[in-house]
């Protein structure tokens, strides 16, 4: 059987340990927000802006990433991204300040952006058949899940015997380690005779005329919003929000026997239900109307994240809402990147989404901060949160007008 029908394949396994590298160290951030800090007497919004950063750097290198990788080479373009990401992190393990901290806060989201899904989801589905391409994007997505899941737990873990500087040292071995796995990673070109012949000018062009691209654009912007804000904040918000765990309890049982671990624990239930729900949207994907799924999950978002901060926060409310979230949080991804391959075609994925992915950056970039500058202000996050429910409303309305049919390649 072709490599290019079969659902598991080489490039799909690299794709899932590259994605799940990435993400476990960038899914950590959020644990090293107190240690640095209470270390360094910095403000909660000092740090704040570092991760801000790196998550705008990421979307304005998504789409610089993919046209490199569409140009000399998605291997060369992922070993570059592995060596910035690398980079930043042990230059980010020496800094003593904030503008320190900030300034290779921008490599770092370089960093991400070249070995993230930008890169990887392009190869992936170059690899990939018409009938396996939702569900090849949804497990590669999923992976990104499963690498939160081992992040941030696992960054608390060292905390415990290392110091954040060295944690970050480590962290940086295992970004570089990700390029032993890319001899496997030889992803075919399967695009049409009319893909080939057109330039990316015109299909950029195509796309930028086209008011779907501008709506899909639009919406993703609170995905990133509500991601950035709850994988920086949400350990901190569970550390001094949440009431006691009570002693004798069944999360005490278990070995939570504070705030401080639940809140790490959060990250990971999220990104644990996550890889279930990314799984499903994959599936959904094949069957069903991408806007409408597209509309449905960031409605779910929307009532989820309200009803959460309204009722009294709990240590129960806690887990219930991670995996509620978690089961929404990276099912946009497979069904956003699958859209836009389905209407402008796999010869520029890579570009087209890294534009896409840029809005959702922009978002997560003011999630982020917006988290750090209000806490500081306001002394909690509760202002910050409702903006994310209003924007997640936003996104769920302007899925619905998209037109989800391919338009033709401009003739030459």
């Amino acid at each position: 059987m072709p490599q290019s029908v079969r659902l598991l394949n080489p490039i799909l396994i690299v794709g899932c340990v590259i994605i799940t590298v990435n993400f476990a160290v960038r899914g950590s951030f959020g644990v090293f927000q107190i240690p640095i800090a209470d270390e360094f007497g910095w403000l909660r919004s000092d740090f704040s802006m570092a991760i801000a950063i790196q998550n705008l750097a990421w979307g304005i290198g998504q789409p610089i990433f993919g046209a490199i990788a569409e140009k000399v080479g998605d291997r060369r373009a992922i070993v570059l991204g592995a060596l910035v990401y690398a980079a930043g992190m042990v230059l980010s393990a020496w800094s003593v300040t904030p503008f320190e901290h900030q300034m290779y806060a921008w490599l770092v989201g370089f960093g991400i952006a070249g070995t993230g899904f930008g890169v990887i989801l392009a190869v992936v589905g170059r690899a990939s058949s018409d009938a396996n391409r939702s569900m090849s994007l949804a497990i590669v997505t999923a992976a990104g899940s499963f690498g939160q899941v081992l992040g941030a737990p696992t960054a608390e873990w060292m905390l415990t015997f290392l110091p954040w500087q060295q944690v970050f040292i480590v962290f940086a071995i295992a970004i570089l380690a990700m390029i032993l796995t890319l001899p496997f990673m030889r992803a075919p070109q399967a695009i049409s005779r009319a893909e080939q012949e057109e330039s990316m000018s015109q299909i950029l062009g195509r796309a930028f005329r086209d008011p779907s691209y501008t709506l899909i654009f639009l919406g993703f912007f609170s995905c990133g919003y509500q991601l950035g804000f709850i994988t920086a904040h949400f350990p901190a918000f569970v550390t001094e929000m949440c009431g006691p765990i009570q002693p004798g309890g069944v999360l005490h049982s278990i070995g939570i026997t504070s705030t401080s671990a639940l809140g790490a624990v959060s990250i990971s239930l999220i990104g644990l239900a996550n890889i279930g729900g990314t799984l499903l949207a994959g599936w959904a994907g094949n069957h069903f109307p991408k806007k409408y799924l597209l509309a449905a999950i960031y409605t779910a978002r929307t009532l989820a994240a309200a009803a959460f901060i309204v009722f009294p926060i709990t240590p129960l409310s806690v887990i219930v809402f991670s995996l509620v979230m978690g089961s929404l949080w990276l099912a946009t991804v497979p069904l956003t990147s699958g859209l836009v391959a389905h209407l402008y075609g796999l010869r520029y994925m890579g570009t087209l989404y890294g534009i896409i992915f840029f809005s959702h950056q922009v978002g997560s970039f003011l999630g982020v901060w917006l988290g750090g500058r209000m806490y500081d202000q306001y002394g909690d996050y509760t202002t910050v949160w409702w903006i994310g429910v209003a924007i997640g409303a936003f996104s769920a309305i302007v899925h619905l007008p998209i037109r989800e049919y391919r338009s033709a390649p401009i003739a030459t």
